[in-house]
């Protein structure tokens, strides 16, 4: 482990699987004669979604580079927090111009930081001078339990993903006997409350009958019933209205799961007019390295964390961050991590593990992004989140797994992922974690590498292995002794496919091959 991980800090970089031969077409996504993506789709017609939207600005424009305003340069003293504080607050109170107000460069150096920096006005970065090698500016944390860095409207406190307010008097219901999943539209009773642009709340019920066709209502732990999703509650999807004919809407971004009305009649599937929770934006942090002291304890003994970042059209790049546990969480929408690498050197204790990245949120690219680590996440979602999410050409090593962790979060890519020591994990965790159940559906590894993976088929869903190298491992839902629970969707298995990247595909052919340079490919 110590070996690798001197290969990530000084190369600082992701290994590429361009040495693999390319490969046959998939049957699920493939060039047609004329370069056009064709999608094989299910007898319901549900498909693989365009995950292109995913990103900062919604895909395939290169993150900004703003001009400083503020310098700090380390002390040598206890603590710098108030210091870098008060040059972010300077930068936050400037005018802006085309959205930002600027950036605070940390010189190189140490910064020893007992509290947490935050970023909580639009339009300001924090850029150090570099991750690694002698230009570095390192965020040592000490004192008590805290995060490094917070971007968002409060400081410190748990990450959570946006809430949306729906306008009621603009609420209508779908009247499609069955969407499926990677659709851009759909039909409403009455579309006469809703323009072109509109942002929607699309509130997916969680009924009985569908809970009970998933079979999450028979959960048990140590003699205790669990609950998966409350029955009464509602699964949240948020687009903008692209364009209107009559009672059928086409939204900006595809669908990550399907609405069957067989399941959620009454009280049916309804679509408002929404007043997004308001969220930072255009905020970056760069070129950074973040820095705890390694502890060998369990993550729920206060340990310090790295990012958390609840925003929209935000990004973090070129961050070096090490031993913190849960170290990124991310909310919000149209979110970037590019190169941002999470190592740790000391064992996670206990047998609940900590997520190092967890993408709780929409539209969220985790770009080049690494880990070391035993005994951990190095990726897991939350619950409820509708996709796009995805992960593009990242590498993990140690024992930990990428997973759709809890609670029906749909439309993950895992796009030329490795994990090859670990797993990679689409699977229903029955009533671990107090009833995760089902983590994901409709979600994608595409041209990956893993030790193992458990990828099983959801009832009424999908879950795609196209093109991966390493076995999807039959297994029962957790405490159960039977039966093994169905596969997922395998295509190409141990042979990569074409096209080698789906995701710079779709995003080659929404938006052009520009869209694919200005992320750096």
């Amino acid at each position: 482990m110590k070996q690798a991980m001197t290969v990530w800090v000084v190369g600082f970089g992701w290994l590429a699987c361009a040495t693999w031969a390319q490969g046959a077409p998939s049957e699920w996504v493939y060039p047609s004669p004329d370069g056009k993506l064709v999608y094989k789709t299910t007898a319901a017609g549900d498909r693989i979604m365009d995950f292109s939207s995913a990103g900062y600005m919604g895909g395939g424009v290169a993150l900004p580079v703003i001009p400083v305003r503020r310098t700090v340069e380390p002390s040598g003293g206890p603590d710098d927090t108030a210091t870098i504080q008060a040059a972010i607050d300077a930068v936050a109170a400037l005018t802006p111009e085309n959205g930002f107000r600027g950036a605070v460069l940390l010189k190189p150096g140490t910064y020893t930081c007992a509290g947490t920096i935050s970023l909580a006005a639009d339009g300001v970065v924090l850029r150090g001078s570099g991750p690694a090698g002698p230009s570095a500016s390192t965020i040592k944390m000490v004192g008590g339990r805290h995060c490094a860095i917070v971007v968002g409207r409060a400081r410190g406190g748990r990450n959570q993903r946006a809430a949306t307010q729906a306008e009621d008097a603009g609420a209508t219901t779908i009247a499609d006997a069955y969407v499926p999943s990677g659709a851009t539209s759909f039909t409403v009773t009455d579309a006469g409350g809703f323009t072109v642009g509109d942002a929607i709340a699309i509130r997916r019920p969680v009924t009985q009958a569908w809970v009970h066709f998933l079979r999450m209502d028979d959960l048990v732990r140590d003699g205790r019933p669990q609950t998966w999703i409350r029955v009464g509650t509602q699964l949240l999807t948020e687009r903008r209205i692209a364009a209107l004919a009559g009672n059928r809407i086409t939204l900006d971004v595809p669908l990550s799961d399907s609405f069957d009305a067989r399941y959620l009649n009454p009280p049916g599937t309804t679509v408002a007019k929404a007043q997004p929770a308001p969220l930072v934006a255009q905020v970056g942090v760069e070129d950074l390295r973040i820095q705890s002291p390694p502890m060998e304890i369990n993550y729920a003994q206060h340990p310090y964390t790295a990012v958390r970042l609840q925003g929209q059209d935000c990004w973090a790049r070129d961050l070096l961050i090490e031993e913190t546990m849960n170290s990124v969480s991310l909310g919000g929408r149209r979110l970037t991590l590019q190169r941002v690498a999470i190592n740790r050197t000391v064992p996670h204790v206990g047998s609940s593990k900590p997520a190092e990245f967890a993408p709780n949120g929409s539209q969220i690219l985790l770009d080049r992004c690494s880990g070391i680590g035993d005994n951990l996440w190095h990726v897991a979602t939350g619950s409820g989140n509708a996709g796009p999410i995805v992960l593009l050409n990242c590498t993990f090593r140690g024992t930990g797994h990428i997973e759709g962790h809890q609670r029906w979060t749909t439309g993950m890519l895992l796009d030329n992922c490795r994990v090859p020591e670990g797993g990679i994990d689409f699977k229903n965790r029955g009533s671990m974690g107090s009833g995760h159940g089902w983590g994901t559906g409709w979600s994608v590894a595409w041209n990956c590498v893993a030790k193992t993976y458990v990828v099983q088929q959801p009832p009424g869903a999908v879950n795609w292995m196209i093109g991966c190298l390493g076995p999807n491992v039959p297994t029962p839902r957790p405490f159960d002794s039977s039966p093994t629970l169905p596969p997922g969707t395998s295509d190409s298995p141990g042979t990569p496919v074409t096209p080698r990247s789906l995701y710079l595909a779709q995003l080659a052919e929404r938006l052009g091959p520009q869209a694919v340079k200005n992320l750096g490919y």
